[in-house]
């Protein structure tokens, strides 16, 4: 998401459930063995202890982010109560179009934003909505942890099911707290996943930097799937940001890293070398995306299971 907008208007304001046992599967199976070897000799019980240890060992490493050695989770959301976090997530009412064109006006209804399912749900609909006397045909919701969670470095980690079609445009990306090198995008912006609903395999990575706009600039590549859509299920989007150092990952694999970016207002590694904070979105239409296709249905609906952060 090209962030220009909160410059323009702030200087003007597989679908698993989350389990609360993520080892049951593992429990249970050594459970039925137990019954098995409860009476075997005694070197067959040690080795059985042995494979219950390891088992455990190999499966509470698999909940672990890919690259997380000597973090430690600073901040998160699971969205498992039936109302948003206000503690966390503050919401976003405007209908400037995010300084890209789009269609939406972003609400506080329940219609576009609530928990649900153990979800926060983001939904765009066709609607015609009227908030403070502006009409837009399209309605939609943003959250973000401004002054509610900012950070600089660490592991930003979030699990969504992504809405298809043409004209959708969901997105999880970080904007600086404080502006510390000037406006958009001298500051930066950091997009860790971009979704054009119609490119249903397909989601981008981008780094915002450079001089202040029109005069910015920016760097990123793609990622598809091997096999099937990321509207199918949910699927892990992660950003690992080191000084000097970005890492996108997909579902755990290492997609992209950057290590070259610049600024007009500091030295490098600015302007990422300052606190973000986090923002969620689905937009409709837009430079970006294009136009709504005749073809997608509303209301449409992005789906986060869970944000979590690891510093």
């Amino acid at each position: 998401m090209a962030g220009l907008e909160e410059h323009l208007i702030e200087r003007r304001t597989f679908s698993v459930r989350k389990s609360k046992f993520p080892n049951a599967h593992i429990v249970q199976s050594i459970t039925q063995q137990k019954e098995v070897f409860m009476h075997a000799p005694l070197f067959l019980r040690i080795v059985f202890a042995g494979t219950c240890v390891a088992l455990l060992s190999v499966s509470s490493m698999a909940q672990k982010p890919s690259v997380n050695t000597g973090r430690k989770l600073v901040w998160e959301d699971n969205f498992d109560g039936d109302s948003l976090d206000y503690s966390k997530w503050g919401v976003e009412v405007n209908a400037f179009g995010g300084g890209n064109g789009e269609l939406q006006i972003f609400t506080d209804r329940k219609d576009n934003i609530r928990v649900e399912g153990g979800n926060l749900i983001l939904e765009a609909r066709r609607d015609n909505a009227n908030i403070m006397g502006t009409t837009r045909e399209y309605s939609s919701g943003r959250v973000r942890t401004k002054n509610r969670g900012d950070w600089k470095y660490g592991r930003i980690e979030v699990r969504a099911k992504l809405p298809a079609g043409a004209g959708l445009w969901p997105a999880i990306w970080m904007l600086p707290t404080g502006d510390k090198y000037g406006g958009w995008a001298k500051s930066g912006e950091i997009d860790i996943m971009e979704f054009r609903g119609q490119n249903t395999n397909e989601v981008l990575g981008t780094l915002h930097y450079g001089d202040a706009w029109p005069k910015n600039t920016s760097s990123g590549k793609e990622y598809k799937l091997p096999e099937g859509n990321f509207t199918d299920g949910f699927h892990t989007f992660a950003i690992e940001w080191q000084a000097g150092k970005m890492q996108w990952f997909v579902d755990g694999k290492l997609v992209q890293t950057q290590t070259k970016w610049s600024t007009t207002g500091g030295a490098f590694p600015a302007p990422f070398d300052q606190k973000f904070h986090l923002l969620l979105n689905l937009s409709v239409g837009g430079g970006f995306v294009g136009p709504v296709g005749a073809n997608t249905k509303f209301p449409a609906q992005y789906m986060i299971d869970y944000v979590r952060v690891y510093q």
